[in-house]
């Protein structure tokens, strides 16, 4: 039995987590889900995987969870989800825009498709994903940056590029919408697909989201939580 017993801090609210079907999102799910809260769910390729978190989320205590198709990249697919959000919740709590990809080799020998899929994903799609879900929202925004978006690195240019720039992006925002919380919580090597299951658990960098949404770690509006700072 995997139900978490105990004061349940995000009873009740609505978590909307892109690219949650892995990785850190997934983890991210599960430990809202042992806080009782509301989860939105979404996979773009991976809907067994996506289907498995639903399940288990539920089981954890999650007060519901529900599976959706999400494209980051189709305003199309952002719209329906939107609608389907709307339609069952009303609003949304928190949006965590997770969903992310990599390509990590020169430069010089990266596709013209690789460099679209990076951008439109990373950094496109989730100003997109901000700005059609943003009359929804009622407490915050929080977007999955990187140390790749602090510090640049070789063979990973693109992947740099878009990083540095959902952390301008987040700062600007949080200019405009004092009212809301809106920070960016950056990973350092995780253990995921991304970086072939090198580096932390993804429940590690699960639980310094969880912090910073629930307020247990303060930070800065528009500001970084830099994931190897709190875990040292």
């Amino acid at each position: 039995m995997e139900v978490q017993q105990g004061v349940k801090k995000m009873s009740g609210q609505v978590v909307f987590i892109t690219g949650s079907s892995s990785g850190i999102g997934r983890e991210t799910a599960y430990r809202f889900a042992r806080e009782g809260a509301k989860l939105v769910l979404t996979y773009n390729a991976g809907k067994g995987r996506g289907q498995e978190t639903e399940k288990r989320c539920k089981r954890l205590g999650a007060e519901d969870a529900v599976l959706i198709h999400l494209d980051v990249t189709d305003v199309s697919s952002i719209t329906l989800a939107l609608s389907n959000v709307r339609k069952k919740y009303g609003g949304v709590d928190f949006l965590i825009n997770n969903a992310g990809m990599g390509v990590f080799r020169p430069f010089k020998d990266q596709s013209i498709k690789q460099i679209e899929q990076q951008t439109r994903t990373n950094l496109e799609g989730l100003i997109k994903v901000s700005y059609l879900f943003l009359p929804l929202i009622r407490h915050g925004i929080v977007n999955i940056a990187s140390a790749a978006g602090k510090t640049a690195y070789a063979e990973m240019a693109v992947y740099c590029g878009t990083k540095f720039g959902v952390r301008g992006f987040t700062q600007a925002l949080a200019e405009e919408f004092p009212h809301l919380k809106v920070f960016c919580v950056n990973p350092d090597m995780t253990a995921t697909r991304l970086s072939t299951f090198a580096g932390r658990p993804p429940s590690e960098v699960a639980e310094v989201i969880f912090k910073a949404v629930s307020g247990k770690i303060k930070v800065a509006p528009g500001g970084d939580v830099d994931v190897w700072k709190v875990i040292r």
